[in-house]
């Protein structure tokens, strides 16, 4: 099979290697959080939309990240689960490269909008007085403009590194979705442009995300326990503890799996890393509407006052 062949031939998906005949099995907890995924950001996004106190930049940007939650688990789980259900492992070349580009784009727009709330956190704690005319509509769609052409910058030149590739007889992915060194190992062609870009993209995208994060909360700790009132103190943290549990479920998960795969060798099987690699985008947008449900009293009243009209 020449290069032309297999970009018209596509490529296979193997799904979890070494866990092939589980692969029905898998699918149902695979498949019953998808579901919650996709049911309980969807439930906050219409409670946002519903109720008007809630049209808040902080609500804005959880609306944003809720969003992106459905499209990033929709992006990969319905593929995951056509492959483990019906043994549908086919996936045209073209497919798999769009398929790498909303992944990565997408994660990509998540970690920037975990960064636009802790801004939004470090402008509420540290500048109260001012934070109606820091984010005001207008910056707001600036701040939304520019996480989607950043994403966008970062991961569309991807699609011409891959695309220049001379590809080999192998066709045959061994994961569940496509991803851009999973798609670039096909190649026989030198790779290390590939390598290099994308360990340069996620350290200018995601890293620099993780420590301005970091960087934020460090100086909201240090207002909060400034603040004269133990009330005050006790809802400023309860307020960013929510944050906080959603950056810790979208930042651990998938810098394990991301170190895991590099680093890990032979010491951890390669169906462990697929299946880290399937968690991190389906546990996080599934646990995030019950944190923020949970954890913030704004968005539980919209939601038992959304479906008492409803009943």
């Amino acid at each position: 099979m020449n290069d032309s062949d297999t970009r018209v031939a596509g490529c296979f998906l193997v799904g979890i290697p070494g866990l092939e005949h589980l692969h029905v099995w898998l699918a149902i907890p695979f498949c019953t959080m998808y579901v919650a995924a996709l049911a309980g950001n969807g439930v906050l996004i219409c409670v946002i939309l519903s109720q008007p106190g809630l049209h808040e930049p902080m609500y804005v940007f959880l609306s944003m990240l809720a969003s992106a939650d459905i499209l990033l688990s929709t992006s990969t789980m319905p593929k995951a689960l056509a492959n483990f259900w019906l043994g549908s492992s086919h996936i045209s070349f073209d497919g798999c490269l769009t398929q790498m580009f909303f992944i990565h784009f997408l994660f990509v727009a998540d970690s920037a909008v975990l960064l636009a709330m802790a801004f939004d956190r470090f402008v509420a704690i540290c500048s109260p007085l001012r934070y109606a005319t820091i984010l005001t509509s207008t910056v707001i769609g600036k701040i939304v403009a520019a996480i989607v052409t950043r994403s966008f910058l970062i991961m569309f030149p991807s699609i011409f590194l891959l695309k220049r590739l001379h590809y080999c007889r192998i066709n045959v992915i061994a994961h569940t979705f496509c991803e851009h060194m999973g798609i670039a190992r096909l190649s026989c062609s030198d790779i290390s442009i590939n390598v290099w870009y994308g360990l340069a993209a996620a350290l200018l995208s995601t890293g620099l995300d993780i420590i301005l994060i970091t960087v934020s909360y460090i100086h909201i700790l240090r207002a909060v326990f400034r603040l004269p009132s133990r009330n005050a103190r006790s809802k400023a943290l309860s307020t960013c503890g929510s944050h906080v549990c959603v950056i810790l479920l979208f930042y651990i998960p998938a810098l394990f799996s991301v170190f895991a795969y590099r680093f890990g060798g032979r010491r951890i099987p390669r169906c462990v890393h697929i299946l880290l690699a399937n968690l991190y985008v389906v546990i996080p947008p599934m646990l995030n509407p019950i944190i923020y449900g949970v954890r913030t009293k704004q968005i539980w009243e919209g939601a038992k006052q959304m479906f008492s009209h409803l009943i």
